[in-house]
C-alpha cells in the first residue's frame, strides 16, 4: 500500500522534471494511465497492487477496516473496488485526511458482495471553499445538492419522494446547504419543480443574494433560478413493481432494487438532466461558473454515472443521502473530463450529519 512508483521520477521537483524528462513529463500530466517510465507504467502497476490488497483487507473479521494510505493508493482502492480501470486516475479525488466509504453488502445466495462507494473524500474542511482538482485549477463547477427530507417521505414506500414541503428537518438541512454554499459564489440554481426541491434551492438562492449583508462577500449576488422538469423522476421510481418495503431506509445500493425498465428510465432522463447542466455550465465560456442542482438523490447518482462515462449497471454503486452534497469540477471546461471532488458530503449538517461507520450499538450485547 505505498504510494505511486513514479522510479527516475522520484525526487525531483516539477521544474526539473519537466526540463529533464520533457514530453514524459507532460505524458504523466495528460495521460497517466498511459505513462511509461523506465520500463513502468507506473499507474497500471498501482491499479494491480489495490486489487491485490482487497483480498489481504477483506479477509479481516471486522465489520468496519479502517485503511490508512496515500492519496494515489486510496483512489486506486476505491475505483478498482467497484469496477473501473486506470483511466479513472485522478478522477476520484482523494484529499489529505479526507475519508471514504464502501460499503460490502453480502449477497443472501452469496458470491461476490455488493460493493457500493457510500462517501466519497469527505474532508474536515469544507469542499468548496478552494483548493485545486487534482492540481489543476478550475473556474467550472457542478454542486450537486440532495433535496431535504421532505413532509411526505414518511408515509412513502420510495425514498425521499420530494412530494411534500419540507419537514422541519428538511428547513435545517437546506439551511446547512445553504451557509455551506456560501463559500462559493454561485451563478445558476437549478431544481425540478417537486416542493422539496423548490424549497431547498430557494433556500440557497435567498441566503447566496444576502451575502453581503451576511459579511460573506462586499458585493450583492444576484442568482440565476431555474426550475427543470427533467430534474423530476420521483414518478419515474413509484413506478417499479418490485416490494418497495425496507427502502426507507435507503441502504447502500438501493437501486439495484428497482425494476429494470424503471433504471433503464431513470437512466435515460438523468442523461437530459445532465446535458442540461452541462449547457448553464456553458454559459460565460471565459468566466467563473458555479452551477447548482438541487434534486433526487437518485437523479445526482445517475447524473454522476453519465458524468464518468458509465452506464445504468453502475447506479447501485453510489450511495447519496438526503441533505448531501457531491461536487463536480471541469478543469478543462463543460466539454472536458468531469473531476469528482466529492460524493456524498454530509458533515456541513452538524449534529444531523449522516455517520461514515455504521452504529454498533444493535450488536452488543447485554
Amino acid at each position: 500500500m505505498r504510494e505511486i512508483d513514479l522510479y527516475s521520477f522520484q525526487g525531483l521537483l516539477k521544474h526539473e522534471g519537466k526540463a529533464k524528462y520533457g514530453e514524459a513529463f507532460r505524458q504523466w500530466q495528460i495521460d497517466a494511465p498511459n505513462f511509461i517510465i523506465d520500463g513502468h507504467y507506473p499507474v497500471r502497476e498501482l491499479w494491480a497492487r489495490a486489487k491485490s490488497c482487497w483480498d489481504k483487507i477483506l479477509v479481516h473479521e471486522s465489520k468496519s477496516v479502517l485503511v490508512v494510505a496515500h492519496n494515489a493508493v486510496n483512489q486506486a482502492l476505491v475505483a478498482t473496488a467497484i469496477g473501473l480501470g486506470t483511466e479513472y486516475f485522478r478522477i476520484l479525488l482523494q484529499s489529505n485526511c479526507g475519508v471514504s466509504v464502501l460499503d460490502f453488502t453480502p449477497q443472501p445466495e452469496g458470491g461476490t458482495p455488493n460493493i457500493c462507494l457510500n462517501r466519497l473524500n469527505q474532508t474536515p474542511g469544507s469542499p468548496v471553499a478552494g483548493g485545486s482538482s487534482a492540481g489543476r485549477k478550475t473556474s467550472k463547477r457542478i454542486v450537486l445538492v440532495c433535496h431535504g427530507v421532505s413532509e411526505s417521505d414518511l408515509e412513502s414506500s420510495m425514498p425521499y419522494t420530494g412530494n411534500g414541503p419540507l419537514n422541519m428537518l428538511g428547513n435545517i438541512q437546506a439551511q446547512k446547504i445553504a451557509e455551506l454554499l456560501l463559500d462559493l459564489k454561485v451563478n445558476t440554481v437549478v431544481s425540478g419543480t417537486k416542493m422539496a426541491s423548490v424549497e431547498t434551492a430557494d433556500t440557497i438562492t435567498k441566503v447566496q443574494e444576502a451575502a453581503d449583508c451576511l459579511g460573506a462577500d462586499c458585493i450583492p449576488r444576484y442568482v440565476e433560478t431555474k426550475q427543470i422538469p427533467d430534474l423530476d423522476v420521483e414518478s419515474i421510481l413509484t413506478q417499479s413493481k418490485k416490494d418497495a418495503s425496507g427502502l426507507q431506509n435507503v441502504s447502500s445500493g438501493w437501486l439495484n432494487r428497482l425494476d429494470d425498465d424503471v433504471t433503464t428510465s431513470l437512466w435515460d432522463q438523468s442523461e437530459k438532466s445532465w446535458k442540461h447542466l452541462l449547457y448553464e455550465l456553458s454559459k460565460g465560456a471565459d468566466q467563473d461558473n458555479v452551477v447548482i442542482a438541487v434534486g433526487h438523490p437518485a437523479l445526482h447518482i445517475a447524473m454522476m454515472g453519465h458524468c464518468l462515462n458509465l452506464t445504468k449497471e453502475w447506479l447501485g454503486s453510489f450511495h447519496l443521502n438526503a441533505g448531501s452534497i457531491s461536487v463536480i469540477d471541469f478543469p478543462d471546461g463543460p466539454s472536458g473530463t468531469g473531476v469528482i471532488r466529492c460524493i456524498n458530503y454530509t458533515a456541513h449538517l452538524g449534529r444531523w450529519s449522516i455517520p461514515i461507520t455504521r452504529s454498533t450499538q444493535a450488536d452488543e450485547e447485554y
